[in-house]
C-alpha cells in the first residue's frame, strides 16, 4: 500500500545580489530538501519558471508556488511542497561627487576650479552627469567650491544611485610681496 505519512519537499529558491550596472541580472533555479529519504527529486515534476530577472535597483521575488510542483510517485499519497522564497537583489551604486580644492595668492581675480571627481562605485557604463561649478573666491579667505549636477539622459537617480556631494575648498591667501606706497606731499609757491 502507499505510504500515507506526510512527506515534506522543501523548495528553496536561489538568491543573488548584484550591483546595478545597467544590464539585466538573472537568478535561476532552486535547491530541494526532502523529509523522507525514500522520496527522491525524480518523484515530482515542476511546471513553473524558476528564474527572476531585473535591471534597476530593487528586490525581485522568484515567486514559485506549491502548485508548480506535482507528485508523480503513487507510492506516496501525502506529499507537501513548501516554498522558501529567494530573491534577486540589485543594489544601488554609491557615488560621491567631489569638487576640486584649490588655492592661490590674492591677485584681484576670482579663483575657480570646475573639476568634479567621481568616486565610490562610479556611474554605470554609458551613464553619468554634467556639472555646473559655481564656487568662486576673489578676496582673502575660504569658501566652498559649490556645484550642482544634472544626470545625463538615461541615468536614473532615484532607482539606481545614492549620490553624495562633497565640496572642495577655495582659498585665497594674502599677498606677501612687499608693497611700497610712496606719498608725495603737494607743494606750492606763492
Amino acid at each position: 500500500t502507499a505510504l500515507t505519512d506526510k512527506v515534506t519537499v522543501t523548495i528553496t529558491e536561489n538568491s543573488g545580489t548584484e550591483l546595478y550596472d545597467g544590464t539585466v541580472k538573472t537568478v535561476t533555479g532552486y535547491t530541494v530538501a526532502i523529509s523522507n529519504p525514500l522520496y527522491k527529486e525524480a518523484d515530482f515534476s515542476f511546471s513553473g519558471d524558476a528564474s527572476v530577472s531585473g535591471k534597476n535597483a530593487g528586490t525581485y521575488n522568484m515567486e514559485l508556488k506549491p502548485e508548480d510542483f506535482t507528485n508523480n510517485n503513487t507510492n506516496f499519497t501525502n506529499v507537501e511542497f513548501v516554498i522558501v522564497d529567494g530573491t534577486l537583489e540589485i543594489t544601488k551604486r554609491q557615488v560621491t561627487l567631489t569638487s576640486a580644492t584649490a588655492s592661490k595668492v590674492y591677485d584681484g581675480t576670482a579663483l575657480t576650479n570646475d573639476t568634479v571627481t567621481v568616486t565610490g562605485d562610479g556611474f554605470a557604463a554609458g551613464e553619468g552627469a554634467s556639472y555646473d561649478v559655481t564656487g568662486s573666491q576673489t578676496v582673502v579667505g575660504t569658501s566652498d567650491n559649490t556645484f550642482e549636477y544634472d544626470l545625463n539622459q538615461g541615468t536614473t537617480f532615484s532607482a539606481n544611485y545614492d549620490i553624495t556631494l562633497k565640496y572642495g575648498t577655495l582659498t585665497v591667501t594674502a599677498l606677501t610681496d612687499k608693497v611700497t606706497v610712496t606719498i608725495t606731499e603737494n607743494s606750492g609757491t606763492e
